[in-house]
């Protein structure tokens, strides 16, 4: 048995989230379904915000001085 290695992409995980809202708007989804649905789309956005999470630890700026500090984003 062999193991597949995935990798996690953003932008297949929103096309899925997009597929997923268009199902749950669909009149003729079930109750059921949709609660399945949604419990899987929140699953989903949870893996987003965590990839997302950890690619903005990783992003670095450089200051005025040329060097490398963490990216800090801009308060509202």
């Amino acid at each position: 048995m062999t193991e597949e290695k995935t990798t996690f992409s953003l932008e297949e995980a929103f096309e899925q989230l997009d597929g997923m809202l268009e199902e749950l708007e669909s009149p003729q989804i079930s109750l059921e379904k949709s609660f399945e649905t949604y419990q899987a789309a929140m699953e989903l956005l949870k893996k987003c915000d965590a990839s997302i999470d950890q690619v903005e630890k990783k992003v670095l700026a450089l200051n005025a001085e040329g060097e490398l500090d963490e990216f800090q984003p801009e308060s509202e």
